[in-house]
Order: C-alpha cells, then sequence, then structure tokens
C-alpha cells in the first residue's frame, strides 16, 4: 500500500472534477449551450490530471478504469479499493466546492441523468457501450503506444461527451456521478451511472483480452 498513490488519485480526480463541474455553471452564466464548453472542460480536466499526478498512481481517476486495470493484473486489489474510495472523496469535494462558492443548484446543474427521448434502460446501454471502448482505449493505448495515451485518452472522453452530453450526461465514471448526486442532493438515477460504466469497465477489458491474446499469438 502506497498512501501517495491514494493521494494522487484523490487530488487528481478533484482537479478533474473541479473543472468538469464548474464548466456547467460557467456555460450558463455565459448563456452558451453546454455542449460547447463541457464536453472539452472534462477533457482537458482529466489532462490537467494526468500531468499533475498521472506518473504517481498511473491516472485512473475513474472506479470503471480502476475495474479495467484490476482485471487486467496491472492494479492490486487492495489498491483498486483505496484507488476508488479516493476517487469517490475526490469527486465529493471538488462538488463541495462547487456547493460552498455557488450554490447547490449549480451542483445540481452537473447531476448526470437522461435526456431528451432517452429511457433508462437506453442511457444504461449507452453508458455500457461507452465505457467499455474507454477503458479499452485505455487498456490499449497505456501498453502500446504510451507515449502517446495522456492525449489519446482524454481526447476520446472529449468524443464520449460530444456523443452522450445530451443523451445520458455522459458518465462513464461512477465517481463523476456520484460527487454531484450526493452534493447536488439529486440521487434518483445514480443506479445507472454505477452499474452501466462497472459492466462497461468489465466488457471493455473482456475485448481487450481477447485482442491481446491475438496479438500476442501472432
Amino acid at each position: 500500500m502506497d498512501a501517495r498513490k491514494y493521494l494522487a488519485e484523490f487530488f487528481g480526480t478533484f482537479l478533474f472534477m473541479a473543472l468538469g463541474y464548474t464548466s456547467v455553471q460557467a456555460a450558463a452564466n455565459a448563456g452558451i449551450p453546454p455542449l460547447v464548453v463541457v464536453p472539452f472542460a472534462f477533457g482537458l480536466g482529466l489532462l490537467a490530471a494526468i500531468f499533475a499526478f498521472g506518473h504517481i498512481s498511473g491516472g485512473h481517476f475513474n472506479p470503471a478504469v480502476t475495474v479495467g486495470m484490476a482485471l487486467d493484473g496491472r492494479t492490486t486489489p487492495i489498491d483498486a479499493v483505496g484507488y476508488i474510495v479516493a476517487q469517490v472523496l475526490g469527486a465529493i469535494a471538488a462538488a463541495a466546492v462547487l456547493l460552498v462558492a455557488i450554490s447547490q443548484d449549480a451542483v445540481k446543474a452537473g447531476v448526470t441523468k437522461p435526456g431528451g427521448d432517452t429511457s433508462d434502460v437506453g442511457a444504461l446501454i449507452l453508458e455500457t457501450v461507452m465505457t467499455a471502448g474507454f477503458v479499452l482505449v485505455i487498456l490499449a493505448s497505456t501498453k502500446k503506444v504510451p507515449t502517446l495515451a495522456p492525449l489519446a485518452i482524454p481526447l476520446t472522453l472529449v468524443a464520449i461527451h460530444f456523443a452522450l452530453a445530451t443523451v445520458t450526461g455522459s458518465s462513464v465514471n461512477p465517481a463523476r456521478s456520484l460527487g454531484s448526486a450526493i452534493v447536488g442532493g439529486d440521487l434518483d438515477k445514480i443506479w445507472i451511472y454505477l452499474v452501466g460504466p462497472v459492466v462497461g469497465a468489465i466488457i471493455g477489458w473482456g475485448v481487450w483480452a481477447a485482442v491481446a491474446a491475438g496479438d500476442a499469438e501472432a
């Protein structure tokens, strides 16, 4: 156990979420559609967290990523639990800062929920599929092209946000959803954003394992 890793996951997730959560209110203040601002804020927030703390902990900042890494044997079960606790606490702390600095409504505006005509089941499917793709990109890029991973991963998150922001609220990260839901006082749909990303992480790892096995045999 290395407390530095857990602290890195806490502060990295805090930085990542502080930028993402605040961007929702910033877009509203500027009268700009959130889709123009929020995807970039979360993507660049992840980029900042990776460069600031990734060298210490590996830069997960997402329980789904930690699940994928643990399944692939890159993170021990004990560290995985520590990482996930640190990530959730970091997200809650980021939401708490927004609560104190602005209001609970500002936090609540960032709660992930199905949008438009998207049903709960539809949101669950999309969160699962997109998380699987995200985790697959992370597992592949960190293994095959580690020098490009710090750019490939945030850019993938930006793309996912553009795809899902108005459909599911775009989570693919249980910590991201828990932070705003707990502090914002709205846990109504939280199950979608816990189940979907975790199942997606398992699927993403399964696809990666199959591809990696084939690549090794080749």
